[in-house]
């Protein structure tokens, strides 16, 4: 580098005029005095700095005292963390909870107009995801002068929605950093229109049922097993030859269907109701919510963020049975009003199965018989907290998909024989009674899944939510799938598949799998009463007083302070007293 290009670059310094004030003549003289005044001048101005850095801090302690200065010092270090941690973003507190997701526009469908419009989707939805979206139908608004109303046209599921529709143009959030990722299922954000404007998408009319239009059911009051498989005298005693019939869909159809011995739930049917509760079943509702808890297995849960109009028009029922009765009544959780809350309470009496959880299956699948006269049901599991209003989501998994029956799939497996081999694991039931339930439809033509049944993405579901219009073929669905429980075993995900499938080789039906994550979104799920009983108490939260700072006062040299006696000895019980004393925080 020259030294003419050392003197511009320190022409912001000051130092070109001194260079240009040597007089021209020999080049390499106006080089060596041009660099030796530019060295000259930079070295005093950066040590002109120098003392100016090394003076201010001396000139601040000579004003204000190096104490007070260096207590300055650490408030503003203490600002500057504040300001940067205000400003870092932490990736979970962006996961959207459950309650932020009520009844919000910005929690939505992670497609918009039918295929992913963010690189994040993939996070959670597969490709099999995004190719069902694509191929969903085209949706149109109702009458364009209500803004509260949108109709999506078509016979199957539809996620292309009409630009003007507040899900339209969602876009899924991306997912957080591996080393942020939590562990385990957890819910996603899902799009609920405003309570009025669900309301208002609530079709005026029943969706069509394919090919199936009259259901009928088999009354039999003495019902006889006369093959080894399973079946019940609630359920009756099908054969081989009237289960292979029953998948045999036509117009009119008798099938068993539960309540064998009489010719409609009450008394005397093997799940019988008090004769006020029988009238209370056969009103007419839109809609209703419904749960049960057999064996006192579960508490009762409380319905959070349900808005008005639902606690006005949708009842809420809780099917228990006699052990779950005595159990909230000693806790006078129950009076004679039969409610808990938002729940109205029916009590079985003469349950059919001595497995509480097999009698759960009753009211889970066959409410449209329990309610003959409602046009939409939401089964929630008893173990489970509804957090969404049902308007909101009976808009979002059936109305706005064109679907009659909703229900998720598994959150990890999505084959029959993992799953079953899963159940086998964890002991959830006789390990020989699930292989010949296996075989049984390996016999039948099961295989295990593979994206040859796409659009199908799962043969799995979690069944603990179900959303259903009651029409024939829904009815004739959960009609046959619990005969399947009656006559196999009660995991319900094990006979799922083989019930769908043959019924949609016969009709075009389809149903709503959505994801697990959508799911957890409007239900929370709680430990089982056996587990919350054996858990410890929880423990306050104890918060010591802090010690007191040691004194700031100096001893005076060559002086010694004496205390009374009477005072010091005050003073030691007082500290005794205070010695563990704390605060308790109750959460």
């Amino acid at each position: 580098m020259t030294g003419g290009s050392l003197g511009v670059r320190m022409w912001s310094y000051g130092t070109l005029p001194d260079i240009n004030g040597v007089i021209p003549g020999d080049e390499k003289l106006l080089q060596s005095k041009s660099l030796v005044n530019v060295r000259k001048n930079s070295t005093k101005m950066f040590s002109g700095f120098r003392e100016k850095e090394r003076s201010l801090p001396l000139v601040w302690c000579r004003c204000l005292g190096c104490r007070k200065f260096s207590m300055l010092l650490l408030i503003a270090f203490a600002l500057l963390v504040f300001v940067l941690g205000s400003l870092a973003v932490d990736k979970e507190t962006i996961s959207l909870n459950v309650d932020q997701q009520i009844g919000t526009l910005s929690m939505v469908l992670p497609y918009g107009n039918g295929a992913p419009s963010n690189p994040g989707a993939s996070w959670i939805f597969g490709k099999k995801d995004k190719q069902k979206d694509e191929n969903y139908l085209v949706a149109n608004i109702l009458n364009e002068d209500d803004e509260n109303r949108f109709r999506i046209v078509g016979s199957k599921g539809a996620s292309v929605l009409p630009s003007n529709h507040p899900c339209a143009k969602f876009t899924f959030p991306p997912p957080p950093p591996p080393n942020l990722r939590r562990i385990g299922p957890r819910p996603c954000p899902v799009c609920y229109l405003p309570v009025d404007q669900a309301i208002a998408s609530m079709p005026s009319s029943p969706s069509a049922s394919p090919v199936l239009q009259n259901l009928t059911y088999v009354h039999d009051e003495n019902p006889i097993k006369t093959e080894p498989h399973g079946g019940s005298d609630f359920g009756g005693y099908p054969s081989i030859k009237q289960r292979s019939d029953s998948f045999d869909v036509k117009e009119s159809m008798t099938v068993h269907c539960g309540f064998v011995k009489r010719s409609k739930p009450g008394p005397q049917t093997g799940f019988d109701f008090d004769e006020s509760d029988v009238a209370e079943l056969q009103q007419f509702h839109d809609i209703i919510v419904a749960s049960a808890i057999f064996g006192n297995y579960d508490v009762i849960q409380q319905p959070r963020n349900i808005s008005e109009e639902a606690k006005k028009n949708i009842p809420f029922y809780m099917f228990i049975d006699e052990e779950t009765e005595a159990y909230i009544k000693k806790k006078s959780i129950l009076d004679s009003s039969k409610r808990v809350g938002l729940w109205r309470i029916v009590v079985v009496r003469n349950v059919p199965y001595s497995d509480a959880r097999r009698n759960g299956k009753v009211p889970k699948l066959l409410l449209h018989r329990i309610f003959p006269n409602v046009r939409y049901s939401i089964w929630i599991d008893g173990k489970l907290q509804l957090v969404v209003d049902p308007y909101q989501i009976l808009e979002k998994f059936l109305w706005r998909q064109n679907a009659n029956f909703g229900i998720s799939r598994h959150y990890r497996r999505f084959d029959v024989f993992v799953e079953a081999e899963a159940n086998k694991a964890a002991g959830k039931y006789d390990n020989s009674s699930i292989d010949e339930q296996v075989d049984f439809y390996k016999q039948e033509g099961l295989t295990p899944y593979s994206e040859a049944k796409f659009p199908i993405t799962s043969d799995v579901p979690e069944g603990c939510v179900l959303i259903k219009e009651h029409i024939p073929i829904t009815n004739l669905f959960t009609c046959l799938w619990f005969n399947e429980v009656d006559r196999f075993t009660s995991r319900d995900q094990l006979s799922f598949a083989m019930v769908r499938d043959k019924i949609m080789a016969k009709v075009d039906w389809n149903i709503n799998m959505f994801l697990d994550c959508e799911r957890r979104n409007f239900v929370v799920q709680t430990y089982h009463r056996d587990l919350l009983e054996q858990m410890p108490p929880p423990v306050a939260n104890m918060i010591r007083r802090p010690p007191a700072l040691p004194s700031m006062r100096r001893r005076t040299p060559g002086k010694r302070i004496t205390r009374r006696r009477s005072s010091s000895r005050r003073h030691r019980k007082a500290a005794t007293g205070n010695r563990d004393q704390f605060l308790l925080s109750t959460f």
